[in-house]
């Protein structure tokens, strides 16, 4: 589900996770065990398996799983992409493909992130769910003000409209992405590791602050709409007209 590598002290992990990396219950729960267990290197990347760095939410799990599982869900989504923001070492995404949705925001959340094709961006508006706290948090973060149009317009954006905005730092050739990912975490993880810690926490303390007090705001209602019978059946309906396409 998760693929562990060591580059001397870089450790590579990649989403390794049916063809596309789609985000459900098992592989975000995944995700923080594979942080836990590579706590001791000095950065990490993370990539994708095949065509896809990850096409976001597994839908289709979504709306066979049914209310029941989308409380299981959203804060596992919550918690892997917290998780992944906030981990000490620097984090690279090496963006090998679609990064779409839950796939988006798992790449705004690493400190750098690298892009050789596909596309990416914010697509659950079109869906018709809206965000949990922390992943616009993440987004915010990552983008600014341009999450504004992100999450509105709900488009897929090309590497280089990515870098326009900031949600990507360098386009790279697909022959190039890990090596080069592995080199810039490599990079990274020279600095001193606890001032390294101490320079994100001062950078993302507004977005951490933000989540922290927003606890018991939004989220309950985010959760009413994903679990709602009018949400399964505009998903339905959005899954045939993707099928269709």
């Amino acid at each position: 589900m998760i693929e562990t590598t060591d580059h001397d002290g870089v450790a590579v992990l990649t989403l390794n996770h049916g063809p596309v990396n789609a985000l459900d219950l098992e592989l975000l729960t995944a995700i923080p065990d594979a942080l836990d267990a590579v706590a001791g290197a000095r950065a990490v990347v993370l990539t994708g398996n095949g065509r896809s760095f990850s096409a976001g939410v597994d839908l289709k799990r979504i709306v066979e799983g049914g209310p029941g599982y989308v409380r299981e869900f959203l804060p596992a989504l919550s918690r892997a992409g917290r998780r992944l923001f906030e981990h000490p070492s620097p984090v690279v995404a090496a963006v090998n493909g679609h990064a779409l949705a839950g796939g988006c925001v798992l790449a705004a959340a690493c400190d750098v992130r690298l892009m050789s094709g596909g596309t990416i961006g914010l697509t659950e508006l079109a869906a018709g769910v809206p965000f949990p706290t922390v992943p616009l948090e993440i987004m915010r973060h990552a983008v600014g003000p341009a999450v504004h149009a992100m999450v509105l317009e709900a488009a897929r954006l090309g590497p280089g409209q990515a870098v326009s905005i900031g949600l990507v730092h360098e386009i790279l050739e697909p022959e190039q992405l890990q090596s080069e990912a592995v080199r810039r975490a490599g990079a990274l993880g020279g600095t001193r590791p606890e001032v390294f810690a101490f320079a994100k926490r001062q950078l993302q303390r507004p977005a951490r602050e933000r989540i922290d007090a927003d606890r018991s705001g939004d989220d309950p209602a985010v959760l009413e709409f994903w679990e709602s019978g009018d949400t399964t059946r505009i998903l339905r309906e959005y899954l045939d007209s993707l099928r269709k396409a």
